[in-house]
């Protein structure tokens, strides 16, 4: 038995963020200096009552409506998110209820960040050849800007907010073939929000500002830059290369590379660093900005639109980030 990639969509919430908007806040910043070095324009941003829940939501009824599924096809729900509606009980319970998916399914959470999509295939594939299931419901969708301090220029340039929708089946337009994955815990301060969980559960307040004027809070989403750069410089190219290994793959195997999209600069660094020719290398966040799970499901989507993908492709995928976690794996369209 094998498990594909059938359907994938994503949803943007309506409410949009643009480096014209920033710009006005910051205007130690110019919109053209961010988009050249994030490499995003604008990104969409959650309603104040919308949560990572409701774009799920959303996204899985774009899913079936643009492809003519039906909710009773699915038979177990993944969502991953960092972000989600309680702390009990799990999203996904309530996810199945709202979509009308059978109570015969099963459905979890799992919370991870920008290597969610890929870890999230893999559980599906699991699932699907452990006979478990027949068709795999997996919805990434995140809501960092909940998390943001409105005065951190440099995380709100960053992230958007999105949600897709991925059903994984025995039959499909990609093969999910062999997984790397890896975990380096060490890293967890890097990228982090102190409170709100059991280990810190009241906010903190205490609100500082670095050299730099960015607030620093442990009551929102801190991002050491430099050190989440320096581990994915180093991490990626060795991911990249297992995943190959693991696959008996060589790099000129592969048509399309399709990494998290966690920033332009970043991503070129990573790019030459590899060897991989820019034509191999597809970049979609300019309208969307980094949308941590997301980004994947949501780039793969537009290539294959764009005709970037077709018949016969093989295309290396690879999430990397918040953890820290990585993981890789190839598609086999």
């Amino acid at each position: 038995m094998k498990a594909f990639v059938k359907e994938i969509t994503y949803y943007l919430p309506s409410d949009t963020l643009t480096n014209s908007d920033l710009a006005e806040l910051f205007p130690v910043w110019s919109a053209e200096k961010i988009a050249s070095k994030i490499g995003v324009s604008e990104r969409h941003i959650a309603a104040e009552d919308e949560t990572s829940a409701d774009m799920a939501i959303s996204a899985a009824h774009k899913l079936f409506d643009e492809n003519d599924l039906s909710p009773e096809q699915v038979d177990f729900v993944l969502l991953c998110t960092q972000s989600p509606d309680y702390f009990l009980p799990t999203s996904a319970c309530i996810i199945q209820h709202k979509l009308g998916i059978p109570t015969s399914a099963g459905a979890l959470d799992f919370n991870l960040g920008c290597s969610g999509f890929v870890y999230g295939l893999g559980i599906a594939k699991g699932l699907i050849l452990g006979g478990i299931a027949k068709n795999v419901l997996l919805l990434t969708s995140e809501t960092y800007s909940k998390f943001i301090h409105p005065l951190d220029k440099s995380n709100r340039t960053i992230f958007g907010d999105a949600a897709a929708a991925t059903l994984i089946s025995d039959n499909g337009f990609a093969e999910i073939m062999d997984f790397s994955l890896g975990t380096d815990g060490s890293g967890a301060e890097r990228l982090i929000v102190h409170s709100g969980g059991l280990r810190k559960p009241l906010p903190l307040n205490d609100l500082k500002f670095d050299e730099q004027e960015n607030p620093v809070s442990s009551d929102h989403l801190f991002m050491d830059g430099t050190e989440i750069f320096n581990f994915s410089l180093e991490s990626v190219p060795l991911l990249v290369e297992d995943t190959l290994k693991k696959n008996g793959l060589s790099q000129g195997n592969i048509d399309l590379f399709v990494l998290h999209q966690a920033n332009k600069y970043m991503l070129n660094f990573i790019r030459r660093k590899i060897g991989i020719p820019e034509d191999k290398f597809y970049y979609y966040m300019d309208r969307v900005g980094n949308t941590v799970s997301s980004t994947i499901p949501i780039a793969l989507h537009e290539a294959r639109k764009e005709g970037k993908i077709n018949k016969g492709n093989n295309v290396l995928i690879a999430g990397f980030g918040v953890g820290y976690s990585l993981g890789g794996t190839i598609l086999k369209y």
